[in-house]
């Protein structure tokens, strides 16, 4: 009888504790790192995470430790749910606790202030590991939603197919369907940037704009992400599948979407400090609208979205004057 899989999971917002619930689903043995002991006692005392998904109960092979050792041990995957901007220091830290020859997972969807770089090169760059024995999880896979095991599909992305064979294997559930694909890079650009047009389309929606501007705006910003990825050696077919399109739509359309109400509270006049205030869990876009434009203009892409989002969010211009300017930009053929 053969053993069952290890997996670590690293941060215990909603989506880490998400997927650590269909890792256990799937029959591995989940360790949930968390840094306050209350959260530890929470999960495995009532076996709920209160302050993330509250009303969820947790499978009983998954547990929850403060000790980030004791997390690492032995591990076939090492999931990483973290802010995208915390990741390398909470690495570097991590780092000497790893067990030799697991595999990395991220699950995060950004792309880094300063380096511009994507979550799987950051692990690379701390860990020195190879791109084969770093993986994506990516896709349409709003927290809630999975958590309620409600149906989902996913794709898991390494270079090494093998690698992402497996871990399809230890994610596959009844309600989760992982699929695999080589595309790193075109999977986690997808992931970014659907973070930055679903703060374009929550603005719009605030400022009640219509569903004839999102679905514009989803379109083209599809366009925009399918540029800067083919500039970065991606498959622009990734981008019209779950990764791209699919991830896109969910956030676009969700009001579980942290970026796209994120968006909407911005369209309706309130302020970045404002905004920031009530919400409880990190959008990602909000500070990933960035680096990506940074990403973009470093390979001479044009983002006119994305720009306009910066625009906004960073530099204070009034919704309704980004709008005019962005509806202003000079006539040009769709496809290019």
């Amino acid at each position: 009888m053969s053993k069952p899989v290890k997996a670590a999971v690293f941060g215990t917002g909603s989506w880490g504790t998400a997927f650590g619930l269909v890792l256990a689903d799937a029959g591995c043995e989940v360790t949930l790192w968390a840094r306050r002991a209350e959260l530890v006692d929470a999960v495995n005392s009532t076996r709920v995470n209160p302050d993330y998904l509250p009303g969820v109960e947790l499978p009983e092979n998954l547990r929850a430790t403060a000790d980030a050792a004791e997390a690492a041990r032995d591990a076939d995957f090492t999931v990483l749910a973290v802010p995208s901007q915390t990741l390398r220091a909470n690495l570097a830290e991590w780092l000497p606790l790893l067990a030799p020859g697991t595999v990395l997972v991220s699950l995060m969807k950004g792309i880094e202030l300063g380096t511009a770089m994507r979550m799987s090169e950051v692990i690379e760059d701390v860990t020195k590991v190879g791109p084969d024995r770093i993986a994506v999880v990516t896709g349409p896979n709003l927290a809630r939603e999975v958590a309620a095991r409600m149906p989902a599909a996913a794709v898991v992305a390494c270079t090494d197919e093998e690698v992402a064979r497996r871990l399809q294997s230890a994610c596959h559930t009844s309600y989760f369907r992982p699929y695999t694909n080589t595309d790193v890079v075109g999977c986690e650009l997808g992931g970014a940037v659907k973070n930055v047009i679903g703060l374009a389309v929550g603005i719009a929606d605030g400022m009640g704009l219509g569903d004839n501007a999102k679905g514009s705006l989803i379109t083209r910003g599809l366009a925009e992400t399918t540029r800067l990825g083919v500039a970065l050696g991606a498959d622009p077919l990734t981008f019209s599948g779950l990764a791209g399109l699919g991830d896109l739509v969910a956030t676009c359309s969700s009001p579980l979407s942290r970026n796209h109400t994120f968006g909407t509270n911005l369209g309706k006049g309130m302020t970045l400090e404002e905004t920031i205030a009530v919400t409880k869990q990190t959008a990602e876009g909000v500070k990933s609208c960035e680096s990506v434009l940074d990403l973009a203009r470093r390979h001479g892409v044009d983002m006119p979205i994305t720009e306009t989002v910066v625009s906004i969010v960073h530099q204070g211009k009034p919704p309704v004057v980004a709008l005019r300017e962005l509806m202003s930009r000079s006539a040009k053929p769709e496809r290019r």
